[in-house]
């Protein structure tokens, strides 16, 4: 953007670091209101629009379209897409992140021995992902996610095509079970509109009393995939493989190809 003459030029496209516990449109919210707030006031009215959404408990790159460039959204959809991924292993929840209600807990002795052993090239390639309960693809005109609170979700749920092109082990660590739900609980605590959060914080306290000195592993990795893959789906898959249970408990998204 620049200054000509008392005449602010507008980007077509802009890159904003969406926080953990924002919603894009709130990510949205905030950048027009630092520029206002910076005495750009042309932001004031502008359209703007997103292109590839991310879960309120992903952070990272949002692409961003502003004025008529919100009309060509459809062309900016499709964009190779990079993430770092932490799974937690031996927690599954009905949304795939720290945002959902516990489903299953698993802490045996061997579930080092079988992260170990992951072999994650295995995931290379193209393959159908199933929607995640809780998103917002439609189905019959209802988001998936208000079906899965009404406990109406269809008996075949929507799929998709994606690719994941490479992904790569770049670390691992341990916490504890207070940890982990402390940690939950302060970033649900922030998240705005009705997600079920008091429901899922007294599942994470409950856990954190049952299990708080219990140690759980969490799996470091880079994703390289197509448009549209789900990295909490991917997540829960790896753990369902090796049959320990999982979920995500971050998700970065660092790139978009092309810009």
């Amino acid at each position: 953007m620049c200054n000509n003459g008392g005449i602010v030029k507008i980007q077509s496209t802009v890159l904003l670091e969406k926080q953990i516990a924002e919603t894009p449109l709130e990510c949205l919210g905030r950048f027009r209101a630092e520029k206002i707030a910076a005495g750009e006031a042309d932001y004031a009215s502008i359209p703007m629009t997103y292109a590839g959404r991310l879960d309120p408990m992903a952070s990272g790159v949002l692409l961003v379209l502003l004025g008529e460039e919100c009309k060509k959204k459809e062309k900016y959809l499709g964009f190779e897409k990079e993430y770092e991924v932490e799974i937690l292993f031996g927690v599954e929840t009905d949304t795939q992140d720290v945002l959902g209600a516990i489903t299953s807990i698993y802490n045996g002795v061997d579930i080092v021995e079988k992260i170990t052993h992951i072999d994650l090239q295995k995931y290379v390639g193209k393959f159908t992902q199933k929607y995640p309960a809780y998103s917002s693809k439609t189905v019959n005109g209802e988001q998936l996610h208000n079906l899965a609170r009404a406990g109406g979700l269809p008996d075949e749920m929507p799929t998709k095509q994606v690719e994941i092109y490479s992904i790569e082990r770049t670390g691992e660590k341990k916490m504890n079970g207070a940890e982990i739900a402390k940690s939950a609980v302060e970033n649900i605590s922030k998240v705005h509109g009705d997600f079920r959060q008091q429901e899922i914080v007294n599942g994470w306290h409950a856990f954190s009393e049952k299990y708080g000195k219990n140690t759980f592993q969490i799996l470091k990795i880079r994703v390289s995939c197509s448009s549209g893959t789900y990295m909490r789906s991917l997540a829960e898959k790896i753990g369902a493989d090796v049959q320990v249970g999982s979920l995500a408990f971050s998700i970065h998204r660092t790139k978009i190809k092309g810009f």
